[in-house]
């Protein structure tokens, strides 16, 4: 009856089965049908995957993630549900995108949404990302249309389900055709690969049992499944992906190819696809002959196929009770080695019980012992107990009467008090005058930028208003400053400051990057609390202590023999062991309170408001410091303005200099044609020629005066043009305030070549003729240029450039006196120092330079390059002849030719120290000059100094091989410089001069490549010898 039954029911359900596939072969339409590949399988009927077609978009996605996630900001607070995040996944610690589900303190349940699997992980490893990968999601959800799970969630057959389906399909490509959509956004299909429907082969194996049609889900439309174009999808909404449970089972993010699976694997999914094949085959033959089937022959199908499976349920239980057998197997072994151990426990409990006992009757023993030697002893315990109590209690006085802010935390309280209570704050007038700044500002801002004279006036009233205003604003802001104490609380906060930072030298070290806002209030409240307990500890000793003196008084009552007592016998001799105890236990609980060590929270507490009123005192000081500042520039710009008041600057006087200097230079010209003419007549007249010298010297002498004076009259205007009177450079165009401006002071007119009594410099004037003279007292040397309108620009800014950084830097650097043009020829003539055998090249011609004088010399060179650097110039000059040496203890560097650009003074044929190239290698290759080129000449000059070349000769080396090594091997040349410099003991200033090609954590590896080439190991052999 039973076998009748269950061949009914499969007949049933076989019957049911058939008009499904009929009715689901009946609507395909393999045109309509979209290719995907599977992602994720979430149960026996529902996976994710994605359209193929997407295939570049997630290799894009994955390439921009692999990018920007690493250095992305991390999520903080609560993630958006309906946001994207970047996740980085924990088997292959790639990043994809995701949304977060759940989050648990800082943990996040994920859904990673171009796959559709989920994965829990950390805050850091959760990352913002940007809108432009904020697209809808790659993967979606699919479900078999018409098909339900045969079991439950928690069921053997449902995870035996989930991993035949992932068997089957996981990182394959399935044909699709798409039914309906759920309200989840689930996708009902039916799922093909290759001619085989995969959900039959699930129904085969019972995983899954069919939904009758009148059960399946709420279908939308079907133009809803239609699929988009474009570059970014727009792919539906996302669903839920797996069940909590499923995050104990993690499949790989990346789908896994069919070459992955086991070999079990693939030959179940063949041979299970191979007969899910025959049999659709049959069935479709059946239904295109359109011929009805016999009943009893499928009714012999079911039953055989009834009874395979069968067999099957047989193994599948037979192997489930092998494996619960073994189990049980292990559990007993497992509890006979518990049972074993418990033994053994017990077994040594007994043998510390024997010697416990043993300790217990030798305890009892000593105790007998120590009974019968109390009452020998009695008679001095009240004695030493009174005396104990008499010492703490002199302990405890001396507390009481000492300094109440004696302690740590009471000096930070009071300090507390000082820094929060009497602050000074920023005067009111002061956004007045900031505002009235800004406004004066903006007006001398229009009055430089003018350029027509009507404009000017009404400016320059503007501007006269503006400062009346500032001026108001400003004597307000000065009195009301006037009444601050700002002096004596900057010393006052000076002091406070002082005394914390010596009780709290721990934490005066300590760099704390942010302190709470609330440190005050804790540690406050902490300070008020701890004040109470005192207070309360205090009051019980207090409460002790009286009812002993009350007892004390009660007893000298009753012993009194001179008058009637009336103590009574039970009042002195009840509770006085307990009096006794209380009182000291009382003094010992005052005692330890005050002597107790902070904990760490109370440490914590005091170190929190101790930098937070370090940082308050840093921020008033800050603040007084600003105003005081402001006073004093307010203060001068008003006693500047008050000169003002009633006049207007004039450059009237700068005219007049002007006028006089034309004189001079016209009368010092006809003196010296008078001087030639009376050189050139045949009879020479010695005493006249004398004296026209005289008078030329003189007029030579007053006109260099009147160049002094003008030079002084052009840095006050000048002054007044930066500062509240920029209208002087239109009012009075004929001084050419701007040219004097623009050149930084370098620029004098006045000066032309034929007024100088020079001497030619035959010596060095190889290259360009030098002259050497006398200007205003000073032994000076004049360079000429040839120069054309664009070199003329250049060497004006170049020079002024130049003269900035050395007007900064003095004593490292060659100054300029002073920069004119030709009146009757295209030159430029630079005015520098005279220096008497003053060059390198010289000093080591007539007398080289020692190591310790080298050394200073150096210095003083790097430093001078340093500070040309770190202004932006760079010089590419540097040589023998450009580098000069004072007293054989001080090296200056020299200026170089500013009508030439940086590309260009680099290549130049003068260039050389010796043998020695002084080009660096990447310069010959093109490169352009850099701080790096600059420190490639000092690492020649250094060699060069130290003779290098006498080394190779005495190392049997050629000079060749010297030349070749420094001229083609960049990194040996860098090298060779490292080993000087490092002799020299100028690591340091080289380091903070250039950019060069060493690093700094390159330079013990490289330093470790190049001892090995030649001209590195001579070099610092040579350096080792040199400074042994």
């Amino acid at each position: 009856m039973s076998t009748n039954t269950s061949i009914h029911c499969i007949t049933t359900s076989t019957e049911e089965g058939r008009g499904l596939m009929e009715e689901r072969t009946q609507e395909l339409d393999f045109e309509k049908m979209e290719l995907v590949v599977v992602t994720h399988v979430v149960d026996a009927i529902t996976f994710w995957a994605q359209n193929v077609t997407e295939d570049k978009t997630t290799e894009t996605i994955d390439t921009i993630l692999s990018e920007k996630c690493p250095t992305a900001v991390r999520v903080t607070g609560k993630p958006s549900p309906q946001k994207f995040y970047g996740a980085c996944f924990s088997e292959d610690r790639c990043w994809y995108r995701c949304k977060v589900q759940q989050q648990v303190d800082d943990k996040f349940q994920v859904s990673y949404v171009d796959y559709g699997n989920t994965e829990v992980v950390d805050r850091s490893d959760l990352a913002e990302l940007p809108e432009d990968l904020q697209m809808p999601a790659l993967a979606k959800k699919y479900k078999f249309w018409g098909f339900h799970l045969s079991s439950e969630q928690d069921s053997p057959n449902y995870s035996q389900g989930k991993s035949f389906l992932q068997n089957l399909i996981y990182g394959k490509k399935l044909r699709i055709n798409k039914k309906s959509v759920c309200f989840d956004g689930t996708i009902l299909v039916q799922a093909f690969q290759g001619n085989h429907d995969i959900g039959e082969e699930v129904l085969k194996f019972k995983f899954a049992r069919v939904s009758l049609p009148g059960n399946r889900e709420n279908p939308f439309p079907a133009k809803a499944l239609q699929k988009q174009t474009g570059l970014w999808s727009s792919i539906g909404t996302q669903g839920d992906s797996d069940s909590p449970g499923s995050l104990e089972c993690m499949p790989k993010l990346r789908p896994a190819f069919s070459s992955q699976m086991p070999p079990g694997l693939t030959d179940l999914s063949t041979s299970t696809t191979s007969m899910t094949a025959g049999k659709l085959q049959t069935e479709r033959e059946q239904v295109n002959e359109d011929q009805p089937p016999d009943a009893e022959m499928v009714i012999n199908q079911l039953c055989s196929q009834v009874t395979g499976q069968m067999l099957n349920d047989a193994r599948s239980e037979i192997q489930m009770v092998k494996q619960d057998l073994e189990q049980k197997t292990k559990k007993i072994e497992k509890l006979e080695e518990e049972k074993s151990t418990i033994q053994k426990n017990a077994e040594h409990l007994q043998h510390q019980l024997e010697e416990a006992r043993l300790e217990l009757q030798k305890a009892t023993e000593v105790r007998q012992t120590e009974e019968k030697s109390v009452g020998v002893h009695l008679d001095t315990v009240i004695g030493d107990s009174f005396l104990q109590l008499a010492q703490k209690m002199e302990a405890v006085k001396k507390q009481r009467e000492s300094n109440p802010c004696s302690t740590a935390g009471d000096r930070l309280l009071e300090s507390v008090t000082v820094v929060v209570n009497n602050r000074v704050i920023m005067p009111f007038s002061s956004e007045k005058l900031e505002v009235a700044w800004d406004s004066y500002r903006q007006i001398l801002k229009k009055l430089r930028d003018c350029q027509t004279k009507g404009e000017l006036e009404d400016l320059m009233k503007s501007r006269n208003q503006a400062c009346s205003v500032l001026l108001t604003v400003i004597n307000d802001f000065l009195l009301e400053v006037d009444s601050l104490p700002i002096s004596e609380r900057l010393e006052s906060l000076k002091e406070v400051s002082s005394s914390l930072k010596a009780v709290f030298t721990a934490d005066s070290n300590d760099e704390v990057s942010e302190v709470e806002d609330q440190a005050f209030e804790k540690f406050c409240e902490w300070k008020n609390q701890k004040h109470q307990n005192s207070r309360s500890v205090q009051h019980e000793t207090d409460m002790a202590l009286g009812a002993l003196s009350d007892w004390a008084a009660n007893t000298s009552k009753f012993f009194s023999l001179t008058g009637k007592a009336d103590v009574t016998l039970e009042a002195i001799a009840e509770k006085v062991d307990d009096i006794l105890r209380q009182a000291e236990s009382s003094v010992c609980e005052e005692l330890n309170i005050n002597l107790s060590e902070h904990g760490d929270q109370e440490m914590k507490l005091m170190s929190n408001a101790f930098h937070k009123v370090i940082q308050h005192i840093q921020k008033e000081q800050l603040l007084l410091c600003d105003i005081q500042e402001k006073y004093k520039t307010n203060k001068k710009f008003k006693q500047e303005m008050l000169q003002w008041q009633n006049s207007t600057p004039k450059a009237d006087e700068l005219l007049s200099i002007k006028k006089r200097i034309k004189s001079l230079r016209s009368q010092l010209r006809w003196k010296l044609v008078e001087e030639g003419c009376l050189e050139e007549a045949d009879e020479l007249d010695l005493p006249e020629i004398l004296k026209k010298k005289e008078e030329i010297a003189e007029t030579r002498n007053a006109l260099f005066q009147e160049i002094r004076h003008e030079r002084e009259e052009y840095i006050k205007l000048c002054e007044l043009v930066k500062g509240s009177f920029p209208e002087l450079v239109h009012l009075y165009p004929e001084a050419e305030i701007n040219s004097y401006l623009s050149s930084e002071g370098l620029l004098l007119q006045s000066l032309d070549r034929d007024i100088f009594d020079a001497e030619p410099m035959r010596e060095l004037s190889g290259r360009r003729p030098l002259v050497c003279t006398e200007f205003q007292g000073q032994k000076v040397v004049l360079k000429s240029y040839s120069v054309d309108e664009e070199s003329e620009v250049r060497m004006l800014e170049q020079a002024a450039q130049y003269h900035r950084v050395q007007s900064q830097s003095p004593s490292t650097v060659v100054p300029l006196l002073g920069l004119f043009f030709g009146k009757s020829d295209p030159l430029a003539y630079i005015m520098v120092p005279y220096f008497s055998i003053g060059s390198l090249r010289a000093v080591q011609k007539i007398n080289p330079l020692m190591p310790p004088d080298s050394r200073k010399v150096m210095r003083g060179v790097l430093q001078g390059l340093q500070s040309l650097h770190v202004a932006g110039i760079t010089h590419a000059s540097l040589n023998p002849n450009n580098v000069f040496v004072l007293n054989r203890e001080q090296g200056i560097v020299g200026d170089y030719d500013f009508t030439k650009t940086p590309e260009q003074r680099a290549v130049d044929r003068g260039m050389l120290a010796g043998s020695i190239s002084l080009v660096a290698p990447e310069l010959r290759l093109g490169q352009l000059p850099s701080p790096a080129s600059d420190m490639y000449a000092i690492g020649g000059l250094m060699l060069f100094m130290l003779q290098i070349v006498k080394l190779w000769r005495t190392s049997n080396m050629s000079l060749s091989s010297l030349d070749c090594n420094w001229k083609t091997d960049s990194k040996a040349s860098s090298q060779s410089c490292w080993y000087v410099l490092e002799g020299y003991q100028l690591w340091k200033l080289w380091m903070m001069t250039t950019s060069s090609h060493l690093k700094t954590e390159e330079i013990s590896v490289q330093k470790g490549c190049y001892e090995s080439k030649d001209f590195g190991l001579v070099s610092f052999t040579f350096l080792m010898f040199l400074f042994k």
